[in-house]
């Protein structure tokens, strides 16, 4: 995530997928929040999380940063709340 965001400090939502993937995780495991907020606008943070078994890596870009931990995997077998289309 670091290396897309040098290139690009707000990085839509399918380029994040799209590099975690390329980076060797299952598609399946990825999970992407929006990048535009209902009325069009650009989000203060976009979140990012791969599946690890019973862990979740999330990251967030925020300012072009990026901030990584490791959470535990919720009841849902997800690592975000909510749908995420």
């Amino acid at each position: 995530m670091k290396k897309l965001v040098t290139a690009n400090a707000k990085p839509e939502r399918e380029a994040i997928r799209a590099a975690l993937v390329s980076a060797g995780i299952p598609k399946a495991n990825v999970e992407v929040s929006v990048s535009r907020t209902p009325t069009g606008l650009d989000v203060d943070a976009m979140e990012a999380a791969a599946l690890t078994g019973d862990n979740c890596v999330m990251g967030q870009i925020r300012d072009s940063g990026v901030v990584v931990t490791v959470l535990p995997v919720l009841a849902t077998g997800k690592c975000f709340v909510g749908d995420t289309r």
